[in-house]
């Protein structure tokens, strides 16, 4: 074999195995829970955030998600998003300090959503659609604690957050940034781009929920719901 063949083919796996490492490194990215647009900007009103769960096990299906959300910087007026298979359950928490709103003042909000009822398999990922009537002002990002129970009982907790200047942990929370409002690049990566990709082949299972009563008095956002469908 000529040494510019025996070049060539080293060449070309070594190309291989570099597209191979990098397929795998953004398989196991892809794999961690997240939420859909990656920001944006504070006190934004009336949006969707999407939360995308990978099911990462072999031989088990997730059967249950839950998304903590903060109380300490409270996402206000939440809403979910029925999807077909799935119950949803919101549940409330009383606020230390109110938030005052042109609305009012709201002394109640989301703390944590779980979904149950429906399964996610191997190979496969589901969109949790949440509408929500105001995020917070007085922050930079909002980490979004969550755990998903697959059927064989495993727990993996989605609850770390990446300090500055850290690598990303090993089992990340789902984070939103929260840019100055105005800035045009908050809210590029949209939840409505992020769920038709969703529903054109991720999932074997098409979401559904119930939407409980939670902190949406007087934020008039029902009508986003069917507006951001597909």
């Amino acid at each position: 074999m000529s040494s510019t063949r025996l070049t060539l083919r080293r060449a070309a796996t070594v190309t291989a195995l570099t597209a191979a490492s990098v397929l795998a490194a953004a398989g196991i990215a892809a794999a961690h829970v997240t939420v859909h647009p990656e920001s944006y900007a504070k006190g934004a009103t009336d949006g969707v955030l999407t939360f995308r769960v990978p099911n990462e096990e072999d031989t088990a299906s997730t059967t249950k998600v839950q998304v903590y959300l903060p109380t300490d910087h409270p996402v206000l007026g939440v809403l979910v998003t029925p999807h077909d298979g799935w119950t949803a359950k919101v549940t409330t928490t009383k606020l230390k300090t109110p938030v005052k709103t042109d609305d009012g003042t709201i002394t109640e909000a989301a703390s944590e959503i779980t979904w149950t009822g429906g399964k996610i398999g191997a190979g496969q990922f589901e969109d949790f659609d949440v509408a929500f009537g105001q995020l917070p002002e007085d922050t930079d990002q909002l980490a979004f604690k969550t755990l998903q129970t697959y059927s064989d009982g495993k727990v993996v907790r989605w609850i770390e957050e990446a300090q500055s200047g850290d690598d990303e942990p090993e089992n990340p929370a789902p984070t939103l940034k929260l840019t100055a409002a105005g800035d045009d690049s908050a809210g590029d990566d949209s939840a409505a781009s992020a769920a038709p990709a969703a529903k054109t082949g991720g999932t074997a299972t098409t979401t559904a929920a119930d939407s409980s009563d939670s902190t949406a008095r007087g934020l008039g956002i029902a009508g986003l719901i069917v507006g951001a469908r597909p």
